[in-house]
């Protein structure tokens, strides 16, 4: 059971840094996006720059702050519901039994969709034109 609980848990943090990721991209998305504009970009009352990361607060930095906190105050809570743990729990599992294929079973199976795939359009190509003629001919008498 404890097992099954270390599991549960690594799955988690794995969603849960995983989307980080996107939220701070996105996060910082919007602070470039509000620092084009020209009132956000401007410094707020003299307070210098931030002295570990060397940035000047300014209302663009507030506002791209306040959404990534949000944005992961949300998805914490989130991903520590019941139910979607579970999930996360079950489809790590179910990962874990996927055989996948060799090399040479993934190449063979790419030749068989390409020549799939050609032989569907020859076809799809050739029945196109015939139907063409044949409503061409009915429709037009023949030209």
């Amino acid at each position: 059971m404890a097992y099954k609980k270390d599991q549960g848990r690594m799955a988690r943090m794995t969603v849960f840094w995983s989307i980080a990721i996107l939220v701070f991209y996105g996060s910082a998305s919007l602070h470039t996006t509000l620092q084009g504009m020209g009132s956000l970009a401007d410094p707020m009352g003299g307070l210098g720059r931030i002295p570990i990361v060397g940035v000047v607060p300014n209302l663009a930095l507030v506002i791209s702050s306040v959404v990534a906190l949000f944005g992961l105050w949300l998805l914490y809570r989130w991903e520590q519901k019941p139910k979607n743990a579970d999930l996360l729990i079950e489809t790590e599992q179910e990962l874990r039994k996927v055989t996948w294929p060799t090399i040479d079973e993934a190449v063979d199976s790419s030749l068989v969709v390409a020549a799939t795939v050609v032989f569907l359009m020859t076809f799809m190509a050739g029945a196109d034109w015939f139907l063409g003629r044949l409503a061409r001919n009915i429709l037009l008498g023949g030209l």
